[in-house]
């Protein structure tokens, strides 16, 4: 006889990265976070801060406590809500359905009251005006003001898959208004270290350009080599 399973999974504890370190990378723009990723690590750009969203709504920084929901269901985000620490950013995996909000202003009010700082989805939001006043940083695929059900199944605190990357609860959310990044927590070392030497370098080209570079010598020696043809 077949065990019946449960609607609802939830892993309530899990390693959490150091917060001092995790605050190093606030401020530090999506672009920069991914160079140190070797150019990877973004989710599926259709994931953004809702249009016309304050400028405070379209950062956020904090480890990831990740839920699974079933298509135009929100049993998932209810656990992560509920479990969820002060800080954490909840990130909700609806398998990309946007026919209808995961979440609205209602639980993102209770979000912001639990000190939850954040909220990324490939799902759908809704009740805006009220979203706005919540405060909370948004990252979704779209608006709808349709609800949804609550009957799962879904689980809270376990990996997701969203966006095109699988997230591990810990990893570190870096959003802006660029898109959203994932940092493995077993990378954040690196990341940190590696930080530094990209706002540098992004620095140095920065001043140049406004300096009138029309094109660094590494280009001019590519397209001189004998590893480009031209045809004409």
């Amino acid at each position: 006889m077949l065990e019946t399973p449960p609607i609802l999974t939830i892993q309530r504890n899990f390693a959490r990265p150091d917060a001092a370190k995790v605050a190093k990378l606030i401020g530090a723009l999506t672009g920069n976070i991914a160079d140190c990723l070797g150019g990877r690590g973004a989710l599926d750009p259709v994931i953004k801060p809702i249009a016309d969203s304050p400028v405070s709504m379209r950062a956020v920084v904090g480890p990831a406590f990740p839920c699974k929901n079933a298509p135009s269901d929100q049993l998932g985000a209810m656990a992560a809500l509920a479990h969820a620490q002060a800080g954490d950013v909840i990130v909700a995996a609806t398998e990309a359905c946007t026919g209808t909000a995961v979440v609205g202003d209602l639980m993102l009010g209770m979000a912001r009251n639990r000190g939850i700082i954040g909220l990324v989805t490939d799902g759908a939001v809704r009740d805006l005006g009220g979203i706005f006043k919540v405060g909370l940083p948004v990252f979704c695929a779209g608006v709808n003001p349709d609800s949804p059900s609550r009957t799962g199944p879904g689980s809270a605190g376990l990996a997701v898959h969203i966006g095109g990357t699988t997230i591990h609860p810990g990893d570190i959310v870096v959003a802006d208004s660029d898109g959203v990044v994932i940092v493995p927590q077993g990378l954040l070392d690196m990341v940190i270290e590696k930080l530094n030497q990209v706002l540098v370098a992004e620095a140095e080209m920065e001043a140049k350009v406004e300096d009138g570079l029309k094109m660094p010598d590494s280009w001019g020696a590519l397209f001189a080599s004998d590893q480009v043809r031209y045809l004409d």
